[in-house]
């Protein structure tokens, strides 16, 4: 089982910011580093490291997914980046200034809807009641039926 990594984050608002926090902690920023950067930025949800070496659908230039894979790792141990597990599907990666955002995956349609923390504090709640575990939907989400999926089957 994965399972997510506690370290803290850091939170940068742009490209640049992300630029000179790599340089700060004495790494390069090579034009693959960049081309990461930029596709993290320019998403509004998680994405495949597939997805980032294929160039967003040529919103970005294509790149070698392992390189993609080692440079997200590398923001990942840096706390720039965090991976998600929507699914069935490969990791998911997003900014780290996004880490409020949890998560809800219906296993009929495989839509994602984000939501923000204090949406899901009364699940929180109850699961802290009936267990005493403080429960956290980051890393992997809360799996279900969409009121989309229920309605088309009379639910």
């Amino acid at each position: 089982m994965t399972v997510a990594r506690g370290g803290p984050t850091t939170h940068v608002a742009s490209i640049d910011d992300a630029v000179h926090e790599l340089r700060a902690r004495g790494l390069r920023v090579s034009a693959a580093r960049r081309l990461v950067l930029e596709a993290l930025f320019a998403a509004d949800s998680p994405l495949s490291a597939k997805r980032i070496a294929d160039g967003l659908g040529g919103t970005i230039p294509r790149s070698d997914v392992a390189s993609v894979y080692r440079n997200l790792e590398t923001f990942e141990g840096l706390g720039l980046v965090r991976h998600v597990h929507l699914g069935h599907g490969p990791s998911l990666y997003a900014l780290a200034q996004t880490h409020g955002r949890e998560y809800l995956v219906c296993e009929s349609c495989d839509s994602v809807q984000a939501c923000e923390p204090a949406q899901l504090d009364g699940v929180r709640a109850a699961v802290h009641l009936a267990s005493g575990y403080e429960a956290r939907f980051d890393h992997f989400p809360i799996v279900g039926r969409c009121a989309s999926c229920r309605a088309a089957d009379g639910e």
